[in-house]
This record gives structure tokens, C-alpha cells and sequence, in this order.
């Protein structure tokens, strides 16, 4: 009896420990990451697209505008340092804009101004489209695959002093 005790406690524990590492697993598939060259930074990429065309990278950004076309669907994000599990931060900092293109229907909805997503794919080359007045030139990614991060709920309890929740103390303070 004493036997099974421990082994049901050790795999309780294996259980917990698989669940805490796979809390962790990255949010791009193994396939993808096993084809990204870690010598290749995107800072490289974004000043020439080019020259890179064919390598696959990982990038995290929010979506500025998605798109419904006849080629697929089309995102310009705006890319952003990856965090944990490639995770956009959420910093001033960017190397730049980029156009994200998946030959699968992708819901511009779901996939909305101001979502966080982290994209794999490979690099195609540069688009020029227009920005404002301006032609701006966007590295272009086919994706690979992709991750659109949940949205994180910010619940607002305002602070009241404690005699908000005390009538008694308040209707006494009145007449005192």
C-alpha cells in the first residue's frame, strides 16, 4: 500500500513538471525554428531584404492593417523585439514596418489593428507601397507559420477609503 503511495506522489509531480515546461514551449513550431539561421539578426533583414531573400526568420509585432487579397491574406506589421516565447515587448523600440503574406484566409477580424502576433516565415524580398505621401519600402515574409497572441483583460478596481464601505461611520460623521 505504502508502494503506490510514493508512485502516485511521483507522478503527481512529473505531471506538475510537464505542465510547467510546456507553459514555457516557444510559440513557433520546432520546424520553423530548426530553419532560422541565428546569424542572421532582423536588423540586417530590414536594411536589406534582398539579400536575404529565401532565409526564414522569426518576428513578433502588433498588426497595423490586414488585408483580404487574391494572392491571401496581407498584414503590415509593426515589428517590435520579441520577449518571452517571442512575445512582442511593449517598447518604443522597432527596426520597421514589414508585410506579412499567408497563401491561407486569415480573419480580419480576428487579425486586427493592434493585435500581437509572432509570425515565421520566409523572407520574399521588398514591396514598395505607399505610406502616407511617402513610398515606403517593406521587407515582405510568406508565412510559415503564425501566432496571434490572447488579449490580455486589465480589470480597474478604483481605490475608496474605508468609510465609503462603512454607513454607520458615515451618517455618524454627518451630524457629529
Amino acid at each position: 500500500m505504502r508502494k503506490s503511495s510514493k508512485h502516485s506522489i511521483s507522478c503527481v509531480t512529473m505531471f506538475m513538471l510537464l505542465l510547467a515546461f510546456l507553459g514555457c514551449a516557444p510559440v513557433i513550431s520546432k520546424q520553423v525554428r530548426e530553419q532560422v539561421n541565428p546569424d542572421i539578426t532582423l536588423e540586417e533583414v530590414f536594411k536589406d531584404p534582398e539579400r536575404f531573400k529565401g532565409e526564414t526568420v522569426i518576428v513578433s509585432g502588433d498588426i497595423i492593417e490586414t488585408e483580404v487579397t487574391k494572392e491571401g491574406t496581407l498584414l503590415k506589421i509593426l515589428q517590435h523585439p520579441a520577449g518571452f516565447r517571442g512575445k512582442p515587448k511593449d517598447v518604443d523600440k522597432s527596426e520597421g514596418r514589414l508585410l506579412a503574406i499567408a497563401d491561407f484566409y486569415l480573419d480580419p477580424y480576428v487579425y486586427r489593428k493592434g493585435r500581437e502576433v509572432t509570425i515565421g516565415g520566409e523572407v520574399q524580398g521588398i514591396r514598395p507601397l505607399p505610406l502616407g505621401e511617402i513610398q515606403y519600402n517593406y521587407p515582405e515574409i510568406r508565412i510559415k507559420d503564425i501566432y496571434i497572441w490572447p488579449i490580455e483583460r486589465v480589470y480597474y478596481h478604483p481605490y475608496r477609503p474605508y468609510y465609503y464601505y462603512n454607513d454607520y461611520w458615515w451618517w455618524r460623521g454627518r451630524y457629529w
